[in-house]
Parts: C-alpha cells; sequence; structure tokens
C-alpha cells in the first residue's frame, strides 16, 4: 500500500526527537599534580576520579577529564576580565581563546569543555583545598566560565571583540533578548579534601616553622568548615543558574598529621572514613541526578558552545 503524507508508516517522515536519553555527566579532577609533571605523582583528586566512574550507574554516558598540569601540555588561560569593560564583550563561549593555538595554547578549549560542560546533565568536581581555596586549576576554570552567565553569544554584533560596540550593545534594548545563563538547569557536586596543616601544625595549632607565633591565630582562621574553600565556586554555579544541592558539596579530611610524603593517592586505603564520606557523595550525586532526569536542550547548547574564534 502506498503511504500518504501524514500517515504514521511514512517512510518519509521526519523522526520527532526526544529526550528520552541515557544521563550523561561530566566528572573532572582538579588537583594541578600529574605523574607527567614535575610532582612525579598522580593526585588523589584523579584516583578518586576514576573511583567514581566505577560506581556511577551502568548505562549512563559519563565523560571525566582530568585538567592536572603535565609538561607539554597546554594550561587553562587565564580569564582577562572582558566583563568588566562591559557585559557585552564576554563572549559566550570565551573567543579571548580558541582550540589549537600555536600562540596562546588553551588546555580548556583543547579539551572543547565548553561543549562538554553544556553536554551534561550533571558536572562533579574532585579536588584538593590548596591555601584556604581551590586548586589554581579549578579556580582558572571557573573564571573563564563566567561567560556562562549572561555571555555574549553574538560576537558578530561587536566585531569580535570591539569593546565601544559592545558597551552601546550592552545599552541597548536588545541586549535583554541576548544575555541568558547559557548552561543553566544543570546539577554541579563538589568534593573537596585537605590535611588541615599535615604535620607542619604544632600543638597549638600553629604552624611549626613561624617564629613569630602571635602573628597566626588558630582562632581566626577563615572558617570552621573546611568545604567553604569551594564557596566561591559553588556559589558561581548557583548564580548561573546550576544546581548545587546543599548535600552534594562535600568535604573530607586526608592525611591529617602525616607527612605529604605519607599522603598519596596510594595510601588512600587507610583512610576509611573519608573514603566512606566519598562513597556517600557519588552515590548521593547519583541517586539526585537519577531523580531530576536529563536537561532539555543540551544538544542545541552543545552546538552554541562550539568556537567563534
Amino acid at each position: 500500500m502506498t503511504s500518504t503524507p501524514g500517515n504514521e508508516a511514512d517512510p518519509f517522515k521526519k523522526p520527532v526527537p526526544q529526550e528520552d536519553r541515557p544521563l550523561t555527566v561530566l566528572v573532572i579532577a582538579g588537583s594541578q599534580r600529574r605523574l607527567n609533571s614535575c610532582p612525579g605523582l598522580d593526585s588523589k583528586a584523579r584516583a578518586l576520579m576514576h573511583r567514581m566512574l566505577g560506581r556511577l550507574p551502568l548505562g549512563w554516558q559519563v565523560d571525566h577529564d582530568d585538567i592536572g598540569n603535565e609538561h607539554g601540555k597546554p594550561k587553562i588561560q587565564s580569564c582577562n576580565a572582558c566583563v568588566s569593560s562591559s557585559m557585552a564583550l564576554r563572549v559566550w563561549p570565551c573567543n579571548c581563546y580558541g582550540p589549537d593555538s600555536d600562540h596562546q595554547p588553551d588546555l580548556l578549549w583543547n579539551l572543547h569543555l565548553y561543549e562538554r560542560l553544556a553536554r551534561a546533565d550533571a558536572w562533579a568536581f574532585i579536588g584538593p583545598i590548596n591555601w584556604y581555596g581551590p586548586s589554581s586549576n579549578f579556580k582558572a576554570l571557573f573564571d573563564r566560565l563566567v561567560c556562562m552567565n549572561g555571555g555574549n553569544p553574538r560576537p558578530d554584533l561587536i566585531e569580535k571583540k570591539s569593546t565601544l560596540l559592545a558597551q552601546a550593545l550592552e545599552r541597548s534594548p536588545q541586549w535583554a533578548n541576548l544575555s541568558k545563563n547559557h548552561l543553566e538547569g544543570r546539577t554541579a557536586g563538589f568534593f573537596c579534601y585537605g590535611d588541615q596543616g599535615a604535620a607542619e601544625m604544632d600543638e597549638d595549632g600553629r604552624p611549626r616553622l613561624l617564629k613569630c607565633k602571635p602573628w597566626f591565630d588558630p582562632d581566626a582562621e577563615p572558617y570552621d568548615d573546611e568545604r567553604l574553600a569551594y564557596q566561591g565556586l559553588v556559589w558561581q554555579c548557583r548564580f548561573s543558574g546550576i544546581e548545587v544541592p546543599d548535600h552534594l558539596w562535600r568535604y573530607a579530611d586526608m592525611g591529617v598529621g602525616r607527612h605529604y610524603a605519607d599522603d598519596q593517592a596510594d595510601d588512600m586505603a587507610g583512610e576509611v572514613a573519608a573514603l566512606a564520606t566519598f562513597d556517600r557523595w557519588v552515590d548521593d550525586f547519583a541517586t539526585h541526578v537519577a531523580i531530576k532526569g536529563p536537561v532539555s536542550g543540551t544538544k542545541e547548547a552543545e552546538r552554541l558552545a562550539k568556537s567563534t574564534t
């Protein structure tokens, strides 16, 4: 029988896209350390990332990467703070740099992280606390994600990077229709760990090497809840329409009171409490993401996250 237009059996009928698809998550390890760099050993963040990959549900599309430093490998370039000149100069995705550049090589673009973040329904970030804050690699990544919040998706309107055109666009009625949170609706989880000063602290909580002890008051340290070291990244996500449930923002002690040489990835087997906390975080992350379900529009978001440089 010959099929007619509109007939359900019509072999030429255009299929209707469905959001019934596997959940997609992106897991990122954010320590600076890698085997092929000066430290000569891989980080605990990398080991925990692989532990998480083995614990997430089968059938999910699980993407992952380690943004640690490696010899001969580009680093994430610093943010140039275009937004401070004009909101409309902050292009989505960032066009200060581009992929495969030979004069300003950029790990973020070379790893296609804008596209991979856009493709995912949820993100998981794992990293150490360094000097009361996140690792410099995570800070660099999130500085460059400033454009996911209200970034200009039409660099052609400002001739790629004209400050005067961007300022005029920001003042125009057109800007309200262009500026939006480009990755809104996704979920992010953060797991950070620290050693409370490892073996460097004396009995009263001051650094052993410090000669002028009154200069360091242990009671005045920034926070009691160590996970707050990552509060800047968490609140940047929330500001940008990324859901960060409080129970998916966790911290665990590792290596407290030990020499750094005795606090490596292969020593984590003895960190029973920390690993139990991590596993609960992974399970809570998986449960939350599964209940929430796929984020709509990720395919189009991924397309729009490609380089315009």
